[in-house]
């Protein structure tokens, strides 16, 4: 099923390592000291897109730039502090990529996260060498679910868009793939198969990546 495809593009949060009740938790306990006053399922629905959009959306016209920049430092260094001496990459995905190499398959990522996270994982665990192009929020206007990101990791390959196959764990993310005309295998690290019932590009779900259909 994976075969074929001239081009992997992976989601970094919770895709390619299984990070995001971190990511949840701190911005839980931020938000809220800011008054929220929202559950930590709320906060785990606001997980996508970039900092600042979920900042706004939780905080319309409330905080400037400056202070959108500040708080979302903040909360890297409180999430990267807490996750650190767990990282590590999803079981399976190691083997993945030596695979997908070795068959010349380029390889991406397209991440809302800002390049401060994107690098403590692409260097905390030595896997830089595998990707040929990083997306990362700062170089997108739109973030998922628009297909800006997806897209963008394509052209910059060199490869058209039903060729590429995206590796997804959020319902927004699988939904910028399907805009972009990608078809996605999504990861159950924090939803549930029915919450992608509405998109019709998913080829499958998985835990991790052990039991993905992809021939050595």
């Amino acid at each position: 099923m994976m075969d074929g495809f001239k081009a992997f593009l992976f989601d970094l949060n919770g895709t390619m390592i299984d990070d995001m009740d971190y990511h949840v938790r701190s911005w839980h306990r931020i938000l809220n000291s800011l008054g929220a006053g929202i559950t930590k399922e709320q906060a785990k629905a606001e997980c996508y897109g970039k900092n600042h959009e979920l900042i706004e959306r939780i905080f319309p016209g409330r905080f400037s730039t400056a202070e959108k920049d500040r708080m979302s430092v903040e909360k890297e260094k409180q999430y990267q502090s807490e996750y650190k001496p767990s990282l590590a990459l999803l079981p399976g995905l190691m083997d993945l990529l030596v695979i997908a190499k070795q068959k010349n398959i380029k390889m991406a990522i397209g991440s809302a996260a800002i390049m401060f996270n994107i690098d403590f994982v692409l260097d905390g665990l030595n896997i830089r060498d595998y990707f040929d192009v990083i997306v990362s929020a700062d170089d997108v206007l739109k973030s998922k679910p628009d297909p800006e990101t997806y897209l963008k990791c394509a052209s910059l390959l060199g490869i058209h868009p039903k060729d590429c196959l995206v590796f997804e764990d959020v319902p927004k993310g699988v939904e910028s793939a399907h805009k972009a005309g990608m078809k996605a295998m999504v990861l159950t690290t924090m939803h549930e198969d029915q919450e992608f019932n509405h998109l019709d590009n998913v080829l499958g779900f998985h835990d991790d990546y052990t039991t993905m259909p992809f021939k050595q």
